[in-house]
């Protein structure tokens, strides 16, 4: 038996404004928000409008009009970050390390020889998140 969308997951409230984010960018079919425990510095998530659980439930269209902006995301990052690479991550499930069920992807700059962050729970200072979004959103709107 599928398991079933639950509209009060963090990212549907964010979506609906009821949590507030660092938002970077915003169109009709998704949002790009600062992750509130980054990995790394620029850690991003790119979370469609659409509900979903997760890839193996969501709208095949809505997939399709998700993965160029996956991509100028993730050519901004390299930039804003000067990132030597960057990893896309997507879980499905728990069993697979979804904690939030609700289709996001993750955009992760990386520093060659700089180890990934473990992801504790913590959360970041507000001003590293907002200083982290307001440079992502320039290097975004300079490609």
């Amino acid at each position: 038996m599928a398991a079933i969308y639950d509209d009060q997951n963090i990212f549907a409230r964010i979506l609906r404004g009821e949590i507030p984010c660092h938002k970077v960018f915003e169109n009709d079919d998704a949002i790009v928000i600062m992750d509130a425990m980054p990995q790394s510095p620029g850690h991003c998530l790119i979370i469609p409008k659409a509900p979903s659980r997760n890839l193996l439930d969501a709208d095949p269209a809505a997939l399709a009009r998700l993965v160029p902006l996956v991509q100028k995301v993730a050519q901004a990052a390299t930039v804003a970050f000067e990132a030597d690479g960057i990893n896309i991550m997507q879980f499905n499930e728990a069993p697979a390390g979804q904690t939030v069920f609700h289709l996001h992807i993750h955009v992760i700059p990386r520093r060659d020889g700089v180890p990934l962050k473990p992801h504790t729970g913590g959360m970041a200072p507000a001003e590293v998140l907002a200083a982290g979004a307001q440079k992502l959103t320039a290097a975004l709107a300079a490609l």
